[in-house]
């Protein structure tokens, strides 16, 4: 009966999300709460609550702290050298827009954070997207997507959650993985090509002369009719695009007039907040700061605590500017905190219940037994649904050792079971689990339910291509 309610449960929230009958916040906490009294334990939901809000609040913490560090280091220009850079190897075309997206994820996901990842990438490329009004999901999916695959780095997590569960070293495990995983990697930017394609398709491509002229008279219809004024609203002419096409992969932005451009405005070469003669102060504290972070000098909450303090003090000595400062980035700091902490209850209910532990024995125990000789293959397949369902340490903690005993029961080392479980890390990156999705989808003015529906095929098609690299090479 666990394992039907957890599965119930699951899908229920996943198609209420989806089809946006309620907010991820609500379906968090209103569903797991439901199905709670369902199974008959509704007098201890206080207690799975308050067990799952215990886990996540150091990520909360980190997340809040890591939100405002980056937003003052956006606030003060440390990230407008990239934008730039980036701006003139896209040249305004679509394509490249989207490879760039893919390329910027991967690059910035060395650090090991996804929360820190999509804070930096969804900063520079947003302003590209959202002037040449190409699809949001895709910016996510493709940036999800590439950052789950460097997702497997030894720092990164799952890699070090395998070897601790199965007791072996990392870099056994993710060394002879890296064929795999480029071939994986590679798989995203190819996606991305085709992504990339079917925007220059539906847009067309500006020249990047076209698109700042766009601005600029974008602007002088602002202040000749004012605010109450319409404008033209005529566009550029776009050469080699189809028009007002559309895409039916690429999900567009509803309830938002999509020649705002709100998200250059933060870009603006020339805002107050700009610190030129702090720029390698601050350059310098952020390669300090991802450093400590990747040889753990100090846990990761603290270390975001520390430095939103010292960045915010050092750039904005005056209390004023300080409070201005916290308060521009405080709607994303309330969404993201609130959004894991919703996710506390969802995660606490499964787990107190029992209903995660009753869905994996369930799962494992339905393996047939001419598998066996398989189950490297077996658990490659089941990471990708299971990661995305349940937490990292759920599955790593929970599922993986009763996975692997199967698999030495047939002689299948624990190393192979090991490399096949880090298969399912380009979903897992969009789970409604992983607090750093939620990062990615609000800075990106996107529904969490429009990036699920989009991502998904493609991140499961990208986890396939990894676990069949790793066959065909003889790693899994």
């Amino acid at each position: 009966m666990l394992t039907i309610l957890g599965f119930a449960m699951i899908a229920t929230f996943l198609v209420l999300i989806m089809l946006k009958k309620m907010s991820p916040i609500a379906a968090l906490v209103l569903i797991p709460a439901l199905f709670c009294v369902f199974v008959g334990k509704g007098a201890k939901l206080g207690d799975y609550v308050l067990d799952g809000v215990t886990s996540l609040a150091p990520t909360a913490a980190m997340l809040m702290f890591a939100i405002v560090y980056f937003g003052v280091m956006i606030d003060v220009g440390l990230f407008d050298p990239i934008v730039r850079g980036i701006l003139k190897f896209c040249k305004a075309d679509p394509l490249r827009i989207v490879v760039g997206t893919a390329l910027l994820a991967a690059i910035v996901s060395l650090d090991g954070d996804g929360s820190t990842t999509f804070m930096i990438t969804v900063s520079a490329m947003y302003p590209l997207y959202k002037r040449l009004k190409m699809s949001l999901v895709v910016m996510t999916g493709v940036a999800a997507m590439a950052n789950g695959v460097m997702n497997t780095l030894p720092w990164g997590g799952p890699t070090a959650r395998a070897a601790t569960a199965l007791k072996l070293d990392a870099s056994d495990i993710f060394v002879p993985m890296i064929p795999a995983l480029a071939v994986g990697l590679l798989g995203v930017l190819v996606l991305s090509y085709v992504l990339g394609r079917r925007e220059r398709s539906r847009l067309g491509v500006l020249t990047l002369d076209e698109v700042l002229v766009e601005e600029k008279e974008r602007e002088t219809e602002t202040v000749l009719v004012g605010a109450g004024g319409s404008g033209s609203g005529e566009t550029p002419v776009r050469t080699g695009g189809a028009g007002s096409g559309t895409d039916a992969d690429a999900p567009q932005d509803s309830g938002k007039d999509e020649t705002e451009d709100d998200g250059f405005q933060g870009l603006d070469p020339h805002r107050a907040t700009l610190r030129p003669k702090l720029y390698w102060f601050n350059a310098l504290l952020t390669v300090v700061l991802l450093t400590a972070m990747i040889m753990e000098w100090l846990p990761i909450p603290v270390l975001f605590l520390l430095g939103a303090a010292l960045a915010l003090t050092v750039n904005f000595p005056h209390m004023p500017d300080q409070k201005a400062r916290i308060g521009a980035h405080a709607e994303n700091v309330l969404n993201v905190a609130g959004m894991v902490f919703a996710a506390a209850v969802f995660t606490g209910v499964l787990t107190g219940t029992g209903m995660v532990d009753h869905m994996a024995t369930w799962l494992v125990g339905n393996i047939p037994d001419g598998m066996g000789p398989h189950m490297a293959f077996v658990t490659g397949v089941l990471s990708i649904p299971l990661t995305y369902f349940m937490s990292n340490d759920g599955f790593y903690f929970g599922v993986l050792p009763v996975l692997a005993e199967a698999g030495q029961a047939h002689g299948v080392s624990s190393l192979e079971i090991a490399r096949a479980s880090l298969v399912g890390q380009p979903l897992h990156m969009s789970s409604p689990l992983v607090p750093a999705v939620y990062v990615l989808v609000g800075m990106a003015k996107v529904e969490f339910g429009d990036h699920t529906r989009f991502v998904v095929k493609w991140a499961a098609l990208t986890s396939l291509v990894i676990l069949g690299a790793g066959i065909l090479f003889g790693i899994i």
